[in-house]
């Protein structure tokens, strides 16, 4: 059995590491493309942020349907932070939008988290699945912002928290 707050907390050390590789890469790359046809370091951390916090808003609003108008109901849900924003604007977002939505779903009810809900591919899942699904995507676009970490030269923080824990040993 999945626990809500195993879900909740794993999710918060997963947008961390999002946020600590944020505020560590350069500023000045903040538009490298770790190759043609992809987003870019600031847009992947972007979309961390806007759909963590639109989705969970439309698992919040009670709507049960992502399969309709799925694009159009996000945009009700999108972070608001300015297009413009600093490196270190955005990782404050990542962090202040987490603590908010997990805070407003760790306040939900248990049968919140066993309603059926269509996701956008039609499936069907419980609430509690689909914020799995959110946190796994996070999870995916995280592993993105450690490889352009990598390919400067960089140390993703999970990776220094291993090493450090070896040596200790």
């Amino acid at each position: 059995m999945v626990r809500v707050e195993h879900v909740l907390e794993s999710w918060k050390a997963i947008r961390a590491d999002a946020a600590a590789a944020v505020e560590e890469f350069p500023a000045g790359e903040f538009d490298f493309l770790p190759a043609p046809g992809v987003m870019s370091f600031r847009e992947i951390a972007r979309h961390i942020l806007n759909a963590g916090h639109a989705i969970t808003g439309l698992l919040l609003s009670g709507d049960d349907n992502f399969s309709v108008d799925f694009r159009e109901k996000l945009k009700r849900h999108v972070h608001e932070l300015a297009e413009g924003a600093s490196p270190a604007e955005l990782a404050i977002a990542l962090r202040e939008s987490l603590e908010r939505r997990t805070g407003e779903l760790a306040a939900q009810p248990a049968e919140f988290f066993t309603h059926m809900i269509t996701r956008m591919d039609g499936q069907k899942m419980t609430r509690l699945e689909m914020l799995q699904f959110v946190k796994e995507h996070e999870l995916t676009h995280r592993a993105q912002l450690f490889l352009c970490l990598r390919m400067k030269g960089m140390v993703p923080a999970t990776t220094r928290r291993r090493l450090a824990m070896q040596s200790a040993r």
